[in-house]
């Protein structure tokens, strides 16, 4: 005797070897043994073989006209056994049940079931809407393998084309575009990148590295909505003194200026003035929701996205000849000693005298000449009070440092000659040393300003956004801790308003502590232990992130094409570890095959082979070693 028996969704026929009240126990034909539940039986035969009945009852089912059985069948639940001496004019062999049962289980939109071998039909309108959909979903995999075809091929689909940014930024899984998508890239062995390049769904590789940043951060462009202009305060006191900014070429919002008064021979008070946006861009206003959605401004060669509007930082700006308000910090200090006698935080009106910039001065202003007061110097009444001050700077924070800051490295700045978005556009890398004396001088009082105001919130239990270094992990947290790297006791951002939210955050904390001393953390618009300040670290790690990977894409990017623009297919570099070697003359770190064991720091000439300007990677070849 033979038993069939659903297990597991699946239809199985086996002998049966012995019997109890309520289970089998049946024996397959490779002669395992195994238990099965009465209730699972759907029937019982005697012949033909198990493993022949289902066989041949499956060459059965394929000849059987789905829509004729339901048309035969009545609207009402079913047995196969019944159903089957009906059908067949005698009584169902159990070949010819298990037919049945095959043909009504594999058309659930025709017949539903309802127990072990009982089915009903499925009404007139359920059965056309189920085909209805099982008739569109047919075309969808048909439509969706033409697509797939097509991109295999090299012809970009229309609505591929159309879908490319979303592809690669937000793609809708369960779209037929995406489906044949996925299914061309898996077959081609391509990147989703190289694909939709190789498909011509954008003119070069530049085109895909701007739309994707821009698909996914800004899908709805880069422009500002309307909104209201702040009330810039007025009446502000006006700061006598003779202040100037110094910043590059391509700088337009102007954070930070500089001013020295000498009151005798050694001491002097020098002001470190930041524009003061905080003062007009009140915490949770349209401005201020603006502004954090940024979260800082966008750089890439040849283009900005600025954080803040055009014509508010025109209001704020310290620009030249104009009376902007300000947020100061006068130290007064000894230049012979590097003392420091008194601090005082300001809110005033500022007028620089000039913006000035680094390339109009750093070739006069070497270290020679701001040390030698006999020298000529354009500037020199204010540039060399500020570099003998900024000396004693830089000693204090090497002697916390317990060592030398080590800022000999080059630096680049990229400039375009056409637009940002063409690859044909001409590149032009200016290298400029890091330590260089008039970027030392920015350097040390932006870092005193921001020390010093950091030490000012904690004095007054004023939280803020703090950076700290502690065992090489830099973290941003709500208290003071020392940066170990840079050698001060606490460290904030506070220094670029204009162009880094958490620099404005931090400075309307220091305007409540500058005005309301001790009580500030009553009044400040983040108290302490704001759950929200919390919540805007993490959004601005995140998203801070997200903006200088970006830039270092472009910046390679154009790296690249520079190399190519100049014809360089030999070139030297410095041994950094492993396999991995500092380009000399653009700012890239490449993967060098073939190198041999070598110390850090050795110089080596190698041969540029191959450059990606998708993968942003340059295939470079070792060939040797240069002499120290």
């Amino acid at each position: 005797m033979y038993v069939l028996y659903e297990d597991s969704a699946q239809f199985k026929a086996e002998k049966i070897f012995s019997e109890s009240d309520s289970t089998l126990q049946v024996e397959s034909e490779s002669g395992k043994r195994s238990k099965i539940k009465k209730n699972a039986v759907i029937f019982t035969f005697d012949s033909p073989a198990p493993s022949q009945m289902l066989q041949q009852a499956q060459a059965l089912a394929e000849t059987l006209d789905v829509a004729f059985l339901w048309e035969c069948a009545p609207q009402e639940e079913l047995n196969v056994a019944d159903f089957g001496q009906e059908y067949f004019g005698h009584p169902p062999s159990a070949v010819e049940k298990t037919a049945l049962i095959y043909a009504l289980h594999a058309a659930p939109a025709y017949f539903h079931r309802r127990g072990k071998g009982i089915y009903r039909p499925a009404p007139p309108d359920i059965l056309q809407a189920a085909l209805a959909a099982i008739e569109k979903k047919r075309l969808q995999a048909e439509q969706q393998q033409a697509w797939t075809e097509q991109m295999l091929a090299g012809q970009l689909p229309e609505a591929i084309g159309r879908m490319a940014d979303d592809l690669l930024t937000r793609p809708d899984k369960n779209s037929l575009e995406w489906k044949a998508f996925d299914a061309a890239v898996a077959q081609s062995g391509k990147s989703a990148e190289q694909l939709l390049l190789d498909l011509q769904a954008w003119p070069h590789a530049l085109a895909v590295h701007r739309r994707r940043f821009f698909a996914q951060y800004f899908p709805k462009g880069t422009a500002f909505p309307a909104f209201e202009s702040p009330i810039v305060p007025d009446a502000l006191p006006d700061a006598d003194v003779e202040a100037y900014s110094l910043d590059d070429a391509s700088t337009t919002e102007v954070d930070d200026a500089l001013s020295v008064v000498m009151l005798d021979e050694h001491t002097a008070r020098i002001g470190i003035h930041i524009a003061a946006p905080g003062l007009g861009i009140a915490r949770g206003s349209q401005l201020d929701e603006l502004a954090r959605q940024r979260m800082s401004t966008v750089y890439m060669p040849g283009e900005k996205i600025p954080m803040l509007p055009e014509p508010l930082l025109q209001l704020f700006s310290l620009d030249e000849g104009q009376a902007r308000p300000a947020l100061s910090l006068y130290v007064t200090a000894r230049l012979d000693t590097g003392e420091i006698l008194d601090m005082q935080t300001r809110v005033e009106r500022l007028t620089v005298r000039k913006n000035l910039r680094l390339h109009e001065l750093e070739n006069e202003a070497s270290e020679a000449a701001l040390n030698d007061p006999e020298q000529p110097l354009t500037y020199g009444h204010w540039l060399r009070p500020l570099w003998r001050f900024a000396q004693h700077l830089t000693a204090k924070r090497d002697a916390m440092r317990g060592k030398p800051e080590n800022n000999n490295r080059i630096e680049y700045s990229f400039q375009l000659e056409g637009a940002a978005d063409n690859p044909d556009s001409i590149v032009r890398l200016v290298p400029r040393l890091r330590n260089a004396p008039l970027d030392r001088i920015v350097a040390e009082y932006m870092i005193l300003a921001n020390s010093s105001w950091g030490g000012l919130l904690n004095q007054h239990g004023v939280p803020g956004v703090y950076r700290s270094q502690q065992t090489g992990r830099t973290r941003m947290s709500t208290h003071a801790l020392p940066h170990e790297s840079i050698g001060v006791p606490q460290y904030i951002w506070s220094t670029s308003p204009l162009r880094r939210y958490v620099d404005l955050v931090n400075q309307r904390q220091i305007l409540a502590a500058a005005e309301h001393g001790v009580s500030a953390r009553l009044v400040a618009p983040f108290k302490p232990k704001d759950a929200d300040l919390f919540a805007l670290i993490g959004a601005f790690d995140s998203q801070y992130a997200a903006w200088g990977e970006f830039q270092n894409n472009m910046e390679r990017y154009w790296c690249l094409r520079w190399l190519r623009q100049q014809g360089i297919t030999e070139t030297e570099g410095e041994f950094l570890r492993d396999d991995l070697v500092r380009l000399s003359c653009v700012p890239m770190v490449v993967t060098l095959v073939g190198v041999p064991e070598l110390n850090r720091g050795q110089r080596v000439r190698l041969s540029i082979n191959d450059a990606d300007e998708l993968a942003l990677t340059l295939h470079c070849r070792f060939l040797d070693v240069l002499a120290d």
